[in-house]
C-alpha cells in the first residue's frame, strides 16, 4: 500500500528483456535501505526488489504490467517516480494508492500559470468500467505516475491536474510534455462505492 507521495525521481540505469518480462535496474539514494522481496512503486506500479548491488537494485515487470502501464516504454536515463510502501503508523499525506495501475493516459496539454503548471490527460473511456469507479470526479483523487493529485476539470475521458513547483521539480512531471504516456490509478474508495451502488 502506498500514499502517492513520491520519495525520489530516480534514473533507470539498465533494462533487460527476459522472455516476456522486463528487468529494470534503478539507482537511487535509498538503495542501502532496501531488502530483497521489498515492494517499491515505480511510476505508481508496485514491483518487488529481486536483486541488490552496492548502489543499484533491480525489479521485474511481467507482460501484464508492461501491457497496462508505461514501464515498457522506459529507456536508460529516464526518471521514474519511486515510493516505498507506507508505514502503518505514518501519516497518509496523499491518498490510498494500491500500486495497481488501471490504464495509461496521454498528456494532451501543458500550460504554465504564474509559476505552477496545469496538465491535461486523456484516457480511453469505457462506460462499464466507469460505472465501477474507473473515472475521475471533480476535486477527487487520482494517481498519475505514482503521484497523488487532486482532479480539476473532470470530463468523461479526460481531466486536468495542477502541479506546484516542488512536485514539478522533484518528480518526473518535469519531463512530461504533450504526447507523454502516463500511468493512472483511479481512487480505490470510489471503485468500492461505485461497485456497491451497482448491487443496490
Amino acid at each position: 500500500m502506498f500514499s502517492g507521495i513520491v520519495e525520489e525521481a530516480a534514473q533507470v540505469v539498465a533494462l533487460k528483456a527476459d522472455q516476456g518480462n522486463l528487468d529494470i535496474t534503478m539507482k537511487c539514494s535509498f538503495v542501502n535501505e532496501l531488502k530483497i522481496d521489498q515492494s517499491v512503486a515505480h511510476n505508481g506500479v508496485c514491483l518487488t526488489v529481486v536483486n541488490l548491488t552496492d548502489d543499484t537494485y533491480t525489479v521485474t515487470a511481467i507482460q501484464e504490467t508492461l501491457d497496462r502501464s508505461n514501464l515498457g516504454l522506459l529507456k536508460v536515463a529516464d526518471k521514474v517516480n519511486l515510493e516505498r510502501s507506507m508505514l502503518i503508523n505514518g501519516r497518509l499525506d496523499g491518498h490510498i494508492v494500491q500500486g495497481h495501475v488501471d490504464q495509461t493516459a496521454v498528456c494532451t496539454n501543458v500550460r504554465e500559470a504564474d509559476g505552477s503548471w496545469y496538465y491535461t490527460f486523456e484516457y480511453a473511456f469505457d462506460k462499464a468500467m466507469a460505472q465501477q469507479g474507473y473515472m475521475t470526479v471533480e476535486k477527487g483523487s487520482v494517481c498519475v505516475n505514482g503521484v497523488s493529485l487532486t482532479v480539476c476539470s473532470s470530463q468523461q475521458n479526460s481531466f486536468e491536474v495542477a502541479i506546484i513547483p516542488y512536485t514539478h521539480d522533484n518528480t518526473n512531471f518535469c519531463q512530461i510534455e504533450k504526447g507523454t504516456v502516463v500511468n493512472l490509478e483511479f481512487d480505490i474508495v470510489g471503485k468500492y462505492i461505485s461497485k456497491m451502488m451497482l448491487f443496490k
